[in-house]
């Protein structure tokens, strides 16, 4: 975790990406941006995710085996150390846009290990610096980790790809939160109105 732009204990952000394209198979990463002096956050590192399960969409039901899209968070009851995956931290599904249309579950985690139902498994290696990233910052008083979480990157071209997917709405509104780090360096604070996600910046 050396780096001589970064402090331990800097405000996290991470992102997840399922996908390169919308007609790619899964071959999942993990971002993990960090806060800078200049309030900008810069990306740490990327992270292979080894496995995860069902494909691109949002999860929707318990059991599914899919692996969720949206936009999650850890806090400070979100972290297991004595995870049977080495360590897990949980995504807190389901949020409240995943509440508000039905969708069921929970204990849906990023953990250790190479074995995913639905999760986002990192490696025990992996894990251990995506927790040591979270801890130490919530250390440090971060009261939220926002985790992101996408089918993949929501450029123009991927979005013309997806146009005939039922989940192209969805996408649409996941668009939304992508867009606004890519143009501020700064996640957005997320609320959920009439079902769907909305953005404003952060308090």
């Amino acid at each position: 975790l050396e780096n001589k732009n970064m402090a331990l204990g800097s405000p996290v952000f991470f992102r997840i990406i399922k996908a390169n394209s919308p007609h790619d198979q899964l071959d999942a990463y993990l971002q993990a941006y960090v806060k800078m002096k200049t309030g900008r956050y810069e990306l740490f590192k990327t992270y292979k995710v080894c496995a995860v399960s069902g494909g691109l969409g949002p999860k929707t039901k318990r059991g599914d085996n899919q692996a969720p899209e949206g936009f999650y968070y850890f806090n400070k009851n979100s972290f297991n150390p004595w995870s049977s995956y080495h360590l897990s931290l949980n995504l807190g599904y389901p949020n409240a846009y995943d509440r508000a249309h039905g969708y069921t579950g929970d204990f849906l985690m990023v953990h250790g290990d190479c074995v995913s139902i639905g999760c986002y498994a990192m490696t025990d290696k992996g894990i251990d610096e995506i927790y040591t990233l979270s801890q130490k910052a919530m250390e440090n008083g971060q009261k939220i980790i926002r985790v992101h979480v996408f089918p993949f990157p929501m450029n123009k071209k991927n979005m013309n790809l997806s146009k005939n997917s039922p989940h192209y709405e969805f996408w649409r509104n996941l668009k939304q939160g992508w867009d606004w780090f890519e143009t501020h360096q700064s996640p957005p604070n997320v609320i959920v109105n009439d079902r769907q996600y909305k953005f404003t910046a952060l308090p």
